[in-house]
């Protein structure tokens, strides 16, 4: 909630006229408590998660086999409408349940790491340095808790949910164990406990974050898509290997650059090679 009771006061106290953006904000949020706007994540999330997968489900449903077959990574995996629901409703039970009650209990901590609501609001330049930091903090935990996951009690306690798709798809990006949700939700707030950034910053941070795990577990390889020409990006076909093997897999942890599989030895090179007259599927590796 804004200390202003007018965009008068609030602009005497900017010293200067409030941006677009600033009015827009201050008209949504001067009357809005900030525990409030902090459990707009829980919103972000199921929406995201909702809609996002929604587009390569619906290709996968009803386009025929001939058209999506060069850019399906695992072509001879054909998915039903009943798997796609299954899976969203099993998810969407435990992001509510975890995510949501962890919501509810955690927003003392988002107070203490100085998550700001208030006036200015970041620049664009604060906001992208700050998104760059908090992915490439989140990769690196992520790549070691993602690496203890595959111990062997860990796997077979915990990990072994989000595995259970060999053949991923997008709305089971965040599918998995609660206790998962919960120790990979550590990463994800690393980032902005140690630089501390605005609430607008921290949703985006946290919707990027999810279309990004929603990209790499979608099971296509499109030429067109844009995350190829961010670098060190492992992206679709990378992951896609390390479901396919599944709990024999000691590769391709990092969640979404490459270098940490790279610099710890983990970064094996797969191939994969689509014949789409006989839909074989090979990988190799080294």
């Amino acid at each position: 909630m804004l200390p202003y009771a007018t965009a008068a006061e609030a602009e005497a106290a900017l010293g200067r006229v409030m941006t677009a953006a600033e009015a827009a904000w201050f008209r949504y949020s001067a009357w809005t408590p900030d525990r409030c706007l902090y459990y707009h994540n829980v919103v972000i999330l199921m929406v995201v998660y909702t809609l996002a997968p929604l587009p390569l489900a619906l290709l996968e449903l009803r386009a025929p086999p001939k058209l999506t077959g060069p850019y399906k990574l695992q072509p001879r995996v054909r998915l039903t409408a009943g798997d796609f629901l299954r899976c969203y409703r099993d998810t969407a039970r435990v992001l509510l349940l975890t995510v949501g009650a962890l919501q509810l209990v955690s927003f003392p901590a988002v107070q203490l790491v100085g998550i700001r609501t208030g006036l200015p609001l970041p620049s664009l330049g604060e906001t992208a340095a700050q998104l760059l930091l908090y992915f490439l903090v989140e990769d690196y935990l992520n790549y070691w808790l993602h690496r203890l996951l595959h111990t062997p009690w860990a796997y077979r306690t915990i990990h072994r949910v989000h595995h259970e798709y060999a053949a991923p798809m997008g709305f089971a990006a965040p599918y998995a164990h609660w206790a998962e949700v919960l120790i990979l939700g550590v990463p994800a707030f690393a980032g902005p406990a140690m630089v501390p950034c605005h609430m607008t910053t921290f949703w985006l941070w946290f919707l990027l974050r999810h279309v990004e795990a929603v990209d790499t577990h979608s099971g296509f390889a499109f030429p067109f898509n844009p995350t190829r020409f961010v670098p060190f990006y492992g992206g679709a076909e990378y992951h896609d290997y390390h479901h396919f093997v599944g709990g024999q897999s000691h590769s391709n942890f990092a969640s979404v650059f490459t270098f940490c599989d790279y610099i710890y030895g983990t970064d094996k090179v797969h191939l994969l090679l689509f014949i789409n007259q006989s839909h074989i599927f090979s990988i190799s590796c080294k």
